[in-house]
C-alpha cells in the first residue's frame, strides 16, 4: 500500500507541475519581512552614529543608535587586499547570536587604511591614496570615491534597517483613547501613550509567526531582517544576481518609487519548467551585483548573506540627495535595495576600476574556479533514465557506429535500489563494475546521481548510520525532520556540520559505494534542498541544524555544502594519489566554483529557452561560476529536429556540454533523426573536440586568472558601449565570438563585431571589421563562430571516440592576423587528471607571429616554469587574412626545411602542411618569406 501511495504522489507531482505554478512560490507581499522593508516607513526609524563612539585603529569602528527602540548596533569598516572595503553591521548585544556566513570566504588578511581624517571621517587608501571612504555620522551614510568621483554609496536613500532580536511582548489590553482623555484624573503618561500610538510605525505582521498555504513558520526568535540601499553612480547597467531568467543587463523593478515587477529573489528553490523573464527564485543564488559605465569602468558589491534575500533595482537620473556629493548630477545612478530575512549586514565594495579588476577582487574573496579534469569539458550524454546495462551498452556502441564522440554517460535516479543512493538496482544493473569497465575501455566515464535526501528505511545502511550518529536536521520540535522526495519519506543530512560532511565524503569510498570504480563521478541534484511537501517545495525555515542554527539562516548555503562534501569524497577515494573530481550540482552559492560544475536546471524544449540560456549563463559566469551549462535540447518536452540541432550548435560552446531529457520525453540520441540532422549534430560535437586544446587553456585561465570562459562582450571590450546590452552573443575565452541561431527557420542573423580588430568566420575565413554589424547567412550546417584577429588558437583535428584517445594527437594552429599582420596565442597542457600541475607538471607555450619587414615569423615562447613531457607534433598551420604568397621555411636547431603550402586567394587563407615540429620544444621557428 505504501508503494502505491508513493507512486500516486509522484505521479500527481509530475503531472501537476509540467508548468511552473506561481502560486507555489511567494511574492514579496507574501513574505512579511520583505513587504515590511520594501515599504519601509522611514519616519519610524531614527538611526545615527554618536560621534564619541567612532574609533580608528587600522579600521574604523563605531556604534549605530536607533532612538525609537533605544537599541545599539556595531559598525566596522575594514580594508582588504586589492583595495576591497568591507562594511559590517551587527547587533551590539543581541538576545541571540546573529548568524554569520561560514565556509564561503577564503582566509582574509586585513590591511590598514593609509590615512584617517577625524574631522571629516574620511579613510584613504589605494596606491596613490586616491581612494577614500567618507562616513557621515548624522545620517549613517558611507560614500566611496575614486579621486573626486563618487562611485558607490550606502544608505543615501535611507533604507537601512536592522531588526533586532527581541522578546515577544504580551498582547496589551486596548484602551479607548477618548475615554482615557475624558476620565477624571487621566495621567499625563496615558496622554503620552496615545500620542505615541499615532506616530509612524512599521507593519510587524508576520514578525512572530507566518503561514504559507498549509505550512506554518513559527519564527521563535521573532523578526530579524536587515535592509540597506546601495547606489552605483554614473552608470546605467548592472549585472549579476543569478539565478534568474531576466535580461543580462538587469531591468529595474521600481520606477518612480513604484514597483513594476517583483524584486529579484535569491532563495534556492526547485522550480519545475521555469518561465522566462521572471525575477523569481531558481536553483542557485550569488548575491553579487556588478555595474559598468560608458567610461569603461566597473564597480561591484558582494552581499554576504545566506538567508532569503530580495533585491530591488531602480534607475535614477536626477537625485537631489546625491547632487551635493557629485558634479555629474545628470549622469544616471542605479539604486539597489537589499533585504535579507536574517543574519547581519556584511557587504564588500569593489571599485575595480576595470571589469577584470572587479572580477579578480571578487575571486580573492570567494576563491577561483577549480581546474576540472579534461574529460569533463567534452560531451556528456544523459537522460532520465537509461533503463539498464543493455541500454547503456547499446547507446555507447551506437555513438561508435555513428562516429560521434562522447566522454561521459549518465545514470539518473532509476539506476538505484528504490532511490537509495550509493546503491544499484540489481535487476537492471546487476554488474555495474563490468558495465563501467566496458565504458572505460574506450576512455569514457560514467556519472551517477547522488541526492542529499535519504530514504527513511532502517534497513538502508546509509540512513541507519546517519541516524545512529544523529546527523539529520531536526524539525522545530526536535524530532528528525521528514519530507517527501523521490524515495518517498526522507530525512535530510545537516551538511553545514563538518562531521556530517566528512562522513558523507567517506560514502564515496569504493568499499562503501559498492559497484563504483575510479571512472564513476557524481551528480548532486535536488540540493536546494527540494522537499516536495514542504513550503515552496523546500525545507521549513524553522528546522534546526545540529548547532541550533535555524535553517532560515543558511538556506542558500545548503547546496554548496552538499557539493563541497561530494567533492571531498572524490578526493578521499583516490588517495594517496588524488585525481581531480567531477561533481555537478544544481544548487549553488558564492564559492561553488571551487568544487565543480552547475547547470541551469529543468528547462523546456522551446526556442525561447534556447535563447534564454545565453543570458542566464552569462549572468552565472560573470558571478564567478564559470563551469556552467544548460540541458541541450531542453529537459521538458520534445524538441523538433531543427531546435535540437540548433541547441547542439549552441551547446558546443557551453562550458558544461550535456544533453539531458525528462523520463516522459521521446528518446533523442543524435542518430534518431533524419541523416542531415544527425550529420550536423555530429559536426557540432566534433567541433567541440577539435577545440578542446583551446577550451582547456581557457579553463586554465579561468582557474589561474579568474577570466570568465563564457564571457560577456563588454568584459573584453569595456569601452564599446554597443556591447553593454548584448545578451545573444558571447565570447568563449578571449578569441572566439559566438552568436547562436535561436529562432526557428532563421536563414540569417545579425552579428555585432566588437572592438577595432578584424574578425574571421571560423569555417570560411571571411573577414568582418570590428565595430560593425553584419548579416550572416545561417544554413542548418553552419555555426556562427568567429576568430578574433590577432589570435592563435590551438586545435586537434582528428576524429576520435573520446578526449582520452586524443592525448597523443598532433596539433593544428589557426592563426588570425590582425591589422598589423601579427598574432599571438597560448596553449596550456598538463596530464588532464591529477593535481600534479600544482607541483609544476605542466607546459605553457605562447606562440607569437610577428612581422619582420615583409616577412612573418612564428616562434614558441615559454610561460611559467612548468616541466611536463609533451611530444605531440604540429601537423598543420592555417593562417587567415594573408594577402600574399609566401614561401614557408621551418628552422629546427639551425636546420632549415621548406614546407608544403596551399594558398586560397578567395578566403585569403594559407595552409602549411606538416611542419612536424614538437610543439612544446623551443628550438624551432616557422618563417613566412614573401615571394
Amino acid at each position: 500500500m505504501t508503494r502505491v501511495l508513493h507512486a500516486c504522489f509522484l505521479l500527481f507531482l509530475l503531472t501537476t507541475t509540467l508548468a511552473v505554478d506561481r502560486n507555489n512560490f511567494k511574492k514579496c507581499s507574501d513574505s512579511g519581512f520583505c513587504k515590511r522593508n520594501r515599504e519601509l516607513v522611514k519616519e519610524a526609524l531614527k538611526y545615527s552614529i554618536p560621534a564619541d563612539s567612532i574609533r580608528f585603529d587600522k579600521q574604523l569602528t563605531a556604534n549605530i543608535h536607533e532612538a525609537n527602540s533605544n537599541h545599539d548596533f556595531t559598525l566596522e569598516i575594514s580594508r582588504y587586499p586589492q583595495n576591497i572595503v568591507r562594511v559590517r553591521i551587527n547587533e551590539k548585544e543581541p538576545l541571540y547570536p546573529r548568524y554569520e556566513v561560514k565556509d564561503v570566504l577564503l582566509p582574509l588578511q586585513e590591511e590598514a587604511f593609509t590615512e584617517y581624517d577625524k574631522e571629516s571621517n574620511t579613510l584613504k587608501y589605494g596606491e596613490n591614496n586616491d581612494l577614500k571612504v567618507v562616513l557621515d555620522p548624522n545620517d549613517v551614510t558611507i560614500r566611496f570615491y575614486s579621486g573626486d568621483n563618487l562611485k558607490v554609496s550606502l544608505n543615501t536613500e535611507k533604507l537601512f534597517h536592522f531588526e533586532e532580536y527581541r522578546k515577544k511582548e504580551e498582547p496589551k489590553v486596548e484602551v479607548n483613547a477618548e475615554e482615557a482623555n475624558t476620565e477624571e484624573g487621566a495621567s499625563s503618561e496615558q496622554n503620552e501613550s496615545v500620542e505615541n500610538d499615532n506616530k509612524p510605525k512599521l507593519d510587524m505582521s508576520g514578525a512572530w509567526e507566518e503561514n504559507w498555504k498549509t505550512h506554518q513558520d513559527s519564527k521563535p526568535r521573532g523578526p530579524s531582517a536587515v535592509s540597506l540601499d546601495v547606489t552605483f553612480h554614473n552608470t546605467e547597467n548592472v549585472y549579476g544576481l543569478p539565478e534568474h531568467t531576466m535580461s543580462f543587463s538587469l531591468k529595474p523593478t521600481l520606477e518612480d518609487n513604484k514597483p513594476v515587477s517583483e524584486p529579484y529573489r535569491l532563495y534556492n528553490l526547485d522550480v519545475f519548467e521555469y518561465e522566462l523573464n521572471e525575477p523569481m527564485s531558481l536553483y542557485g543564488s550569488v548575491p553579487l551585483l556588478i555595474s559598468h559605465n560608458k567610461h569603461g569602468k566597473s564597480t561591484a558589491i558582494f552581499w554576504l548573506n545566506s538567508s532569503e534575500t530580495w533585491v530591488d533595482i531602480a534607475k535614477d537620473k536626477k537625485s537631489s540627495i546625491l547632487s551635493m556629493f557629485s558634479s555629474n548630477v545628470e549622469d544616471p545612478n542605479v539604486i539597489s535595495h537589499w533585504i535579507s530575512e536574517s543574519g547581519i549586514i556584511d557587504v564588500f565594495i569593489m571599485l575595480g576600476p576595470n571589469p577584470k579588476d572587479v572580477l579578480n577582487q571578487y575571486h580573492s574573496l570567494v576563491g577561483s574556479s577549480q581546474l576540472p579534469p579534461l574529460f569533463s569539458m567534452a560531451y556528456h550524454q544523459c537522460r532520465w533514465n537509461y533503463k539498464d546495462e543493455f541500454d547503456v551498452a547499446t547507446v555507447d556502441l551506437e555513438f561508435d557506429i555513428k562516429n560521434i564522440p562522447y566522454d561521459v554517460i549518465w545514470l539518473d535516479i532509476e539506476h538505484t535500489d528504490g532511490k537509495r543512493y550509493f546503491t544499484w538496482d540489481t535487476h537492471y544493473f546487476p554488474t555495474p563494475e563490468k558495465m563501467q569497465e566496458n565504458i572505460a575501455s574506450k576512455g569514457r566515464k560514467m556519472v551517477t546521481i547522488v541526492d542529499p535526501h535519504i530514504k527513511r528505511d532502517s534497513g538502508y545502511t546509509v540512513y541507519k548510520e546517519a541516524q545512529d550518529h544523529g546527523y539529520y536536521i531536526k524539525d522545530r520540535h526536535g524530532s528528525e525532520y521528514q519530507g517527501w522526495c523521490w524515495p518517498g519519506t526522507s530525512s535530510y543530512l545537516d551538511f553545514s556540520d563538518s562531521k556530517v560532511r566528512q562522513w558523507w565524503s567517506e560514502r564515496f569510498h569504493y568499499h562503501n559505494y559498492k559497484g563504483s570504480t575510479n571512472i564513476l563521478y557524481t551528480w548532486n541534484d535536488m540540493n536546494e534542498p527540494s522537499v516536495f511537501d514542504g513550503p515552496e517545495i523546500t525545507m521549513h525555515k524553522d528546522a534546526q541544524h545540529l548547532d541550533g542554527t535555524e535553517h532560515r539562516d543558511i538556506h542558500n548555503l545548503y547546496g554548496l555544502y552538499v557539493h563541497m562534501a561530494s567533492y571531498e569524497g572524490h578526493i578521499i577515494r583516490s588517495q594517496p594519489n588524488p585525481v581531480r573530481p567531477f561533481v555537478l550540482s544544481r544548487a549553488f552559492f558564492a564559492g561553488t566554483q571551487r568544487y565543480g560544475a552547475i547547470w541551469t536546471g529543468d528547462n523546456t524544449a522551446n526556442w525561447d529557452h534556447l535563447s534564454g540560456s545565453i543570458s542566464e549563463l552569462l549572468s552565472i559566469s560573470l558571478s564567478g561560476i564559470h563551469f556552467c551549462g544548460a540541458d541541450v535540447g531542453g529537459f521538458f518536452g520534445n524538441p523538433e529536429p531543427e531546435l535540437l540541432l540548433r541547441w547542439y550548435q549552441a551547446g558546443v560552446f557551453y562550458p558544461f556540454f550535456r544533453a539531458h531529457a525528462h523520463i516522459d520525453t521521446k528518446r533523442r540520441e543524435p542518430w534518431l533523426f533524419e541523416d542531415h540532422i544527425t550529420d550536423n549534430i555530429r559536426q557540432a560535437i566534433r567541433l567541440r573536440y577539435t577545440l578542446l586544446p583551446y577550451f582547456y587553456t581557457a579553463f586554465f585561465h579561468s582557474h589561474k586568472y579568474n577570466d570568465p570562459i563564457y564571457r560577456p562582450l563588454w568584459v573584453e571590450f569595456p569601452n564599446d558601449t554597443s556591447t553593454f546590452s548584448i545578451e545573444d552573443q558571447f565570447l568563449f575565452g578571449s578569441s572566439l565570438l559566438i552568436k547562436p541561431v535561436t529562432s526557428q527557420g532563421a536563414s540569417s542573423i545579425s552579428v555585432y563585431f566588437p572592438g577595432e580588430q578584424v574578425w574571421y568566420d571560423w569555417s570560411s575565413s571571411t573577414p568582418y571589421s570590428g565595430g560593425t554589424t553584419a548579416t550572416i547567412n545561417t544554413p542548418l550546417n553552419y555555426i556562427p563562430v568567429f576568430q578574433r584577429g590577432g589570435s592563435i588558437i590551438p586545435t586537434k583535428m582528428r576524429a576520435r571516440r573520446s578526449s582520452s584517445q586524443m592525448v597523443d594527437d598532433p596539433y593544428t594552429l589557426f592563426i588570425a592576423l590582425d591589422r598589423n599582420k601579427e598574432a599571438s596565442g597560448e596553449l596550456y597542457v598538463d596530464d588532464g587528471k591529477t593535481f600534479e600541475y600544482r607541483n609544476g607538471k605542466y607546459i605553457r607555450r605562447k606562440f607569437d607571429l610577428t612581422k619582420e619587414n615583409a616577412n612573418l615569423r612564428l616562434t614558441p615562447i615559454p610561460v611559467g616554469d612548468g616541466n611536463f613531457s609533451l611530444s605531440n607534433k604540429l601537423e598543420r598551420i592555417v593562417v587567415r587574412g594573408i594577402d600574399n604568397v609566401y614561401q614557408v621555411v621551418k628552422t629546427v636547431g639551425g636546420v632549415q626545411t621548406i614546407l608544403e603550402t596551399e594558398y586560397d586567394r578567395g578566403s585569403r587563407t594559407l595552409t602549411v602542411r606538416n611542419p612536424a615540429v614538437i610543439l612544446a620544444d623551443l628550438d624551432w621557428s616557422v618563417n613566412f618569406v614573401k615571394q
